[in-house]
């Protein structure tokens, strides 16, 4: 037998070897974690339908067209669903194509099915990554491509992939820094697993090095940029729709303050620095969008407890009968639109304890100026861009967040030239959408 031979089932048993531990391990695994995700579940309700898709069993078996080819794509919730919306309007376009959207979530497939059932031909809950799941799935929906939205490496599905000769493409590829240290310990465990992926397409030579790193070859691996800045972000509100919705929402038409995707602990800081800002600006409000609209009773708490003098309203409840003080944005999908009332917002998960970050990329499209804290791990090519251009501002603490809310506020040439820079940003950060299908185009017509 030659070397080359050897080397090559050497490294077909270890990807054999993975995939069984994996299966091994995932059936009581999935019993013992069953209990909570059943509850969350029904928290968030809309789940009719949602087990037998996730079994493979509640999607029909979908017979090929001639000539067209069939791409899979998989974003895990509602922020990946958006982040890929002109990658799939752009997929769709294509004679070439057929699409199939996969989410894992309830929000995630609420929004897919409601924004994107016109452009895609099946839109189904991504399966259990379980052996007969995934297969059953695989098996009818016959796909000739694969794309994982960011970090959506299950192995099953990988194993799939590579067992029918389907190219998996990661876009927008990341690896947060839990990720890359889980992945790095137990790469000598599944570096050969990770061969089933075709193409990373990554945010950013930092990620790429990552992905490196843990056992992609080099070769298969390319920086196209993040995907999240050439986003269709949708209705940009004028001077006259802005102060419109404002009204209904009763915020009147004094400065806004916006608490984006907020995590616990940061709305207390927030509603601290809300009431310093009232000496100086009296007609001003705070709005709350939480980044899990089912924290909405923690809120509530926080604010009977220390805003009980106060006028607070969640958005859920429908339109408020006067102005408020405080406006809970507890709704699903609406981030963007509350995002342009806002003169000034902070980036929620960012205060220590936090450290991952959610996306401040919105507020930097729409030209709303921005501070973060210093946990932005999720977002760190974004994040020093920001820095960098003076789109954005850190703040290492809850003490200096209160300090810097309390001296931008008024200070509205310094807003002003903020909201110039991050629309500078964004023009100089575009072309990853163009970059991604010139890969995705070379695939298609092998």
């Amino acid at each position: 037998m030659s070397e080359g031979l050897r080397f090559f089932r050497k490294r077909d048993s270890k990807r054999g070897l993975f995939i069984w531990i994996y299966r091994l391990i995932f059936a009581p695994v999935a019993l013992a974690l069953a209990p909570k995700y059943l509850l969350k579940m029904k928290r968030r309700g809309n789940s009719e339908g949602t087990f037998s898709m996730r079994l493979g069993v509640g999607v029909e078996d979908w017979r090929k067209v001639e000539g067209k080819r069939r791409v899979w794509i998989q974003a895990v919730s509602l922020g990946e669903i958006l982040v890929v919306e002109a990658l799939l309007r752009k997929l769709a376009d294509d004679e070439r194509v057929e699409v199939l959207l996969t989410t894992t979530t309830s929000t995630g497939y609420a929004l897919a099915t409601e924004k994107y059932s016109d452009i895609c031909d099946k839109i189904y809950y991504f399966p259990l990554d379980f052996w007969p799941f995934s297969r059953k799935f695989w098996k009818r929906t016959r796909s000739d491509v694969a794309i994982c939205a960011e970090t959506e490496l299950w192995p099953e599905h990988m194993r799939q992939a590579r067992k029918r000769g389907v190219p998996m493409v990661v876009v927008n590829g990341r690896l947060s820094d839990k990720s890359f240290r889980y992945a790095r310990r137990l790469s000598f465990l599944f570096r050969g697993h990770l061969r089933c992926i075709e193409r990373v397409l990554a945010i950013s030579e930092h990620d790429a090095e990552r992905f490196r790193e843990i056992g992609l070859p080099p070769e298969r691996i390319s920086v196209t940029g993040n995907l999240k800045v050439d986003v269709d972000i949708g209705e940009r509100f004028d001077a006259r729709k802005r102060a419109e919705l404002k009204q209904g929402l009763g915020l009147g038409n004094g400065f806004v303050l916006l608490g984006s995707s907020t995590w616990p602990g940061e709305e207390a800081a927030l509603l601290r620095a809300f009431r310093s800002l009232r000496g100086s600006l009296p007609n001003c409000r705070l709005m709350l969008v939480p980044r899990h609209a089912e924290r909405r009773g923690e809120i509530r708490d926080l604010l009977e407890r220390e805003a009980s003098d106060l006028r607070c309203h969640f958005k859920s409840e429908g339109a408020p009968e006067t102005e408020v003080d405080i406006l809970v944005g507890d709704t699903s999908g609406e981030l963007r639109a509350l995002t342009q009332l806002a003169d000034l917002a902070f980036v929620g998960k960012s205060l220590p304890p936090h450290k991952e970050g959610q996306t401040p990329i919105e507020c930097g499209l729409l030209g709303v100026p921005l501070l973060f804290g210093p946990g932005m791990s999720n977002f760190r090519s974004v994040h020093k861009g920001m820095l960098e251009s003076g789109a954005a501002e850190l703040v290492e603490d809850e003490d200096t967040l209160v300090s810097r809310i309390l001296t931008l506020a008024v200070d509205g040439r310094a807003l002003e030239a903020q909201s110039k820079r991050q629309r500078e940003w964004a023009e100089n950060s575009r072309g990853s959408l163009e970059r991604t299908l010139e890969a995705l185009d070379r695939l298609l017509d092998a």
